[in-house]
């Protein structure tokens, strides 16, 4: 069996101190990081083992939030216990009805679910934020550098980095300068980690996962997560019916679209930069089969006058050959 489907060492103890010594362990799906996630099955009853190990995970910050959000009424999963020392939460099963996996059975949901999702977070925008840290220019900066440090090189791209920097310092005050709220960000906000959860009280019907990294800042971020989804196409039209539909309900400044297009840009810019980063470091080739669409929604938000000075540095930096399909020759590898 690969390592990776092996559950950790402490798992049967844990397990045990919280009476299910007995339970069958069944592996679920990673994700882009270190954890791991497991199926508890126990005489009719299951729930998720999450393996956050350190020193590479902290489970404390998804907690934390989870702890937020239940207490706002959303749907974050249930906590069962904690081993903090070997990076272990048991935690409430959603199921198996990603929003993801349902519209790909079932398309015609689609502007239902996505209007739930939207008004969703448009109900966590009107919340007490969570305590977390801001969002702040220096997290924007070192994100959106994840391209230079990733991509170019990968693509043997030799590039102005001071004037990539410059280029983001030019269009980053548009959010900063927002009179937007700041609200909970959740970050990863998209179809993926979204549940469709029944048997409970939940807003909307929608279950929230792989929040852990949630931080305090513009409510157009999550907004972008879902509608500029890194896995899964949303349609132009749909994407603007939604912003008109969160703009209906939230009612946000009127500097939003600008804001929306900044963060938009950065956002893709960054996951390049990660997926690239995925490929080249942690052995996960299969990152790179997103990159034509992560350009094609970079080269969207780009078009958007707000942006014009750093379109104008990737017209200069990354010819159109550089873009989309340039890693393709390594998606085998």
């Amino acid at each position: 069996m690969a390592a990776e489907m092996i559950p950790p060492d402490a798992s049967r103890p844990f397990l045990q101190s919280l009476g299910w010594g007995e339970a069958e362990i069944v592996p679920l799906a990673g994700d882009a990081s270190f954890r791991r996630y497991f199926r508890v099955l126990d005489s009719g009853r299951q729930a998720v083992l999450m393996d956050a190990p350190p020193p590479h995970e902290d489970p404390r910050p998804f907690l934390k939030v989870a702890g937020h959000l239940s207490s706002q009424g959303f749907a974050a999963p249930k906590i069962y216990g904690q081993d903090l020392e070997h990076g272990l939460v048991l935690l409430e099963d959603f199921g198996d009805a990603r929003v993801r996996d349902h519209l790909d059975l079932h398309p015609d949901d689609e502007e239902d679910i996505y209007s739930r999702a939207v008004s969703l977070l448009a109900d966590v925008h009107g919340c007490t934020a969570v305590d977390a840290p801001s969002y702040d220019r220096a997290a924007y900066d070192r994100e959106a550098d994840l391209l230079t440090q990733w991509y170019c090189p990968a693509a043997d791209l030799s590039v102005d980095e001071a004037g990539y920097r410059a280029a983001w310092d030019a269009v980053l005050p548009l959010v900063e300068q927002d009179a937007a709220p700041k609200v909970t960000v959740l970050r990863d906000y998209h179809a993926e980690n979204i549940m469709l959860v029944s048997g409970r009280e939940a807003s909307h019907n929608l279950g929230l996962l792989d929040f852990q990294d949630a931080l305090v800042g513009h409510p157009a971020y999550d907004l972008v997560s879902l509608l500029q989804d890194a896995r899964r196409d949303v349609a132009p039209e749909l994407e603007q019916a939604m912003i008109a539909h969160y703009k209906q309900l939230a009612q946000p400044s009127g500097g939003f679209d600008a804001a929306y297009a900044v963060l938009g840009a950065q956002r893709n810019a960054k996951i390049i930069g990660i997926f690239t980063r995925l490929w080249q470091r942690d052995g996960k080739p299969r990152y790179l089969s997103f990159m034509p669409r992560m350009w094609g929604l970079l080269e969207r938000d780009l078009a958007h006058p707000a942006l014009e000075p750093v379109a104008r540095w990737f017209e200069g930096n990354i010819p159109t050959s550089a873009r989309h399909n340039a890693l393709a020759n390594h998606i085998s590898a």
